[in-house]
């Protein structure tokens, strides 16, 4: 979330300047920006106008009742009843200016909270994914001598990788993996995660999977995302059990799956102040997360890419301003790492600003080569946010060379995705008899097996 202050003090020329970017300075993307100022400066005009009368009333209030027992003490009883009068209605006219207050304050806020964060002058302007930059590139594509599957051929054809029971139990977007392939998956996150924790330094977490509405509007996946998001409801008793079946009853209190462990993980520090020493935390966990894919129709309806359920490590870092940026270029190296140990061939992107994600300064993504579809395709992608996300839960720390505290600074990134780890090695390490190669750093957890073969 942005800072009122910093709006007003240019007369919103920044935030005008960075929605333009993510715009791509279109003309329509600039009108808007203009538009977008221009009522949160009449909406913050309003609430101070009307804290101001509050505090006026207030100290009116305060003035008056001491000027009664002065009138009294002079027995002058039409002074005393005439500011008695003045205090009463002073009163009835708090409450009105209060409500007044909050309501401008909430309709202030939820402008603030629907704006994106403003991309970081090095970011690279454009529109969408096209206008993406290409960083960095690792090794190079495999040479095969037959044509490549991709990998759902590869899983279906071992007998191991199930979509249509999927469907059955939970209906598209869902995968059943059992006997070998379902233990490299698992050995996938397990190698990820000895690495971060064992080599990189990230504090392993075991976070709840289910979150309240102010732990998703802390990463800002709400109220924006909303529909991207899969909700709960659990009945608190007293309601009506006989209802129909997915009618959400008001004595049910609602939690959200997680889409990704950032929203648990950042939200350990919400409502706290660090101490300087305490900086950076650098957290990491295995879950599984889940996503509503609600603007992805018809968009790898096949294979494991675009699941509602997934396995990923995250990687969260806490850090001061100063070294916010210098901690993103460290947490990209450790995502490499990883794929490097498993010796896959990868690139990496700095996105433009028409492509970034709603909470972030500047995104590096990750992206894989898969023979099997002929393409790159993401695996991770690392943020830097700046205060965007703490100001939003209220995370700060305290300087050892300041007054007061500050706002830390926030980042997070795929440490890789656990399923489509399993994608790339599936289509990477495949041979021509249709069994896979177990990549060399996942033999010490795969007990003995070197190579997935057909069941049965």
């Amino acid at each position: 979330m942005h800072d009122i202050k910093w709006i007003r003090d240019d007369q919103g020329a920044g935030l005008i300047d960075a929605l333009a970017r993510r715009g791509n300075r279109a003309l329509d993307a600039v009108a808007a920006a203009q538009a977008l100022v221009g009522k949160l400066l009449a909406l913050d005009t309003e609430r101070r106008e009307t804290l101001t009368q509050l505090e006026s009333l207030l100290a009116r209030r305060n003035a008056a009742s001491k000027e009664i027992g002065a009138a009294k003490a002079k027995k002058d009883e039409a002074t005393a009843a005439a500011l008695m009068a003045e205090v009463a209605k002073i009163k009835e006219d708090v409450p009105t200016l209060e409500a007044s207050a909050k309501g401008i304050d909430a309709a202030l806020n939820g402008e603030l909270a629907a704006i994106p964060n403003a991309p970081l002058a090095e970011v690279p302007p454009g529109a969408d994914e096209h206008d993406n930059v290409e960083k960095s590139v690792f090794g190079a594509p495999r040479s095969y001598g037959f044509t490549p599957k991709q990998h759902f051929e590869v899983g279906e054809n071992l007998g191991q990788m199930d979509f249509e029971t999927a469907a059955k139990l939970s209906g598209a977007r869902f995968v059943v993996n059992k006997g070998p392939l379902a233990r490299l998956e698992r050995a996938l996150g397990q190698f990820f995660l000895d690495v971060h924790t064992g080599e990189h330094g990230y504090t392993e977490v075991n976070p709840p999977l289910l979150v309240r509405d102010e732990a998703m509007f802390g990463t800002a996946q709400l109220p924006k995302f909303r529909d991207d998001q899969f909700l709960t409801a659990r009945n608190l008793g007293g309601a009506d059990r006989a209802a129909p079946m997915g009618t959400l009853l008001e004595a049910e209190a609602s939690l959200w799956l997680i889409p990704t462990a950032e929203v648990p993980l950042t939200n350990l520090v919400r409502e706290s102040i660090l101490s300087e020493d305490e900086l950076p935390l650098r957290l990491t966990a295995l879950t599984p997360c889940f996503r509503a894919e609600a603007g992805a129709a018809g968009r790898d309806t096949r294979g494991m890419i675009r699941q509602h359920q997934f396995t990923k490590v995250e990687l969260v870092s806490i850090t001061a301003p100063e070294t916010s940026g210098e901690e993103h270029e460290r947490m990209l190296a450790c995502a490499e790492a990883v794929l490097k140990k498993l010796d896959l061939h990868y690139r990496v992107v700095t996105l433009c600003t028409g492509d970034m994600g709603f909470a972030s300064q500047k995104t590096y993504d990750i992206e894989v080569w898969l023979p099997g579809q002929g393409a790159f395709r993401e695996i991770s992608s690392c943020s830097v946010c700046g205060d965007f996300q703490a100001r939003r839960m209220d995370a700060r720390y305290r300087p050892k060379d300041a007054k007061g505290p500050r706002f830390v600074h926030t980042l997070n990134g795929s440490g890789v995705a656990v399923g489509r780890a399993l994608v790339a090695v599936l289509e990477n390490y495949q041979q021509e008899d249709g069994s896979v190669q177990v990549p060399d750093a996942l033999l010490p957890y795969m007990g003995g097996l070197t190579r997935i073969e057909k069941l049965g």
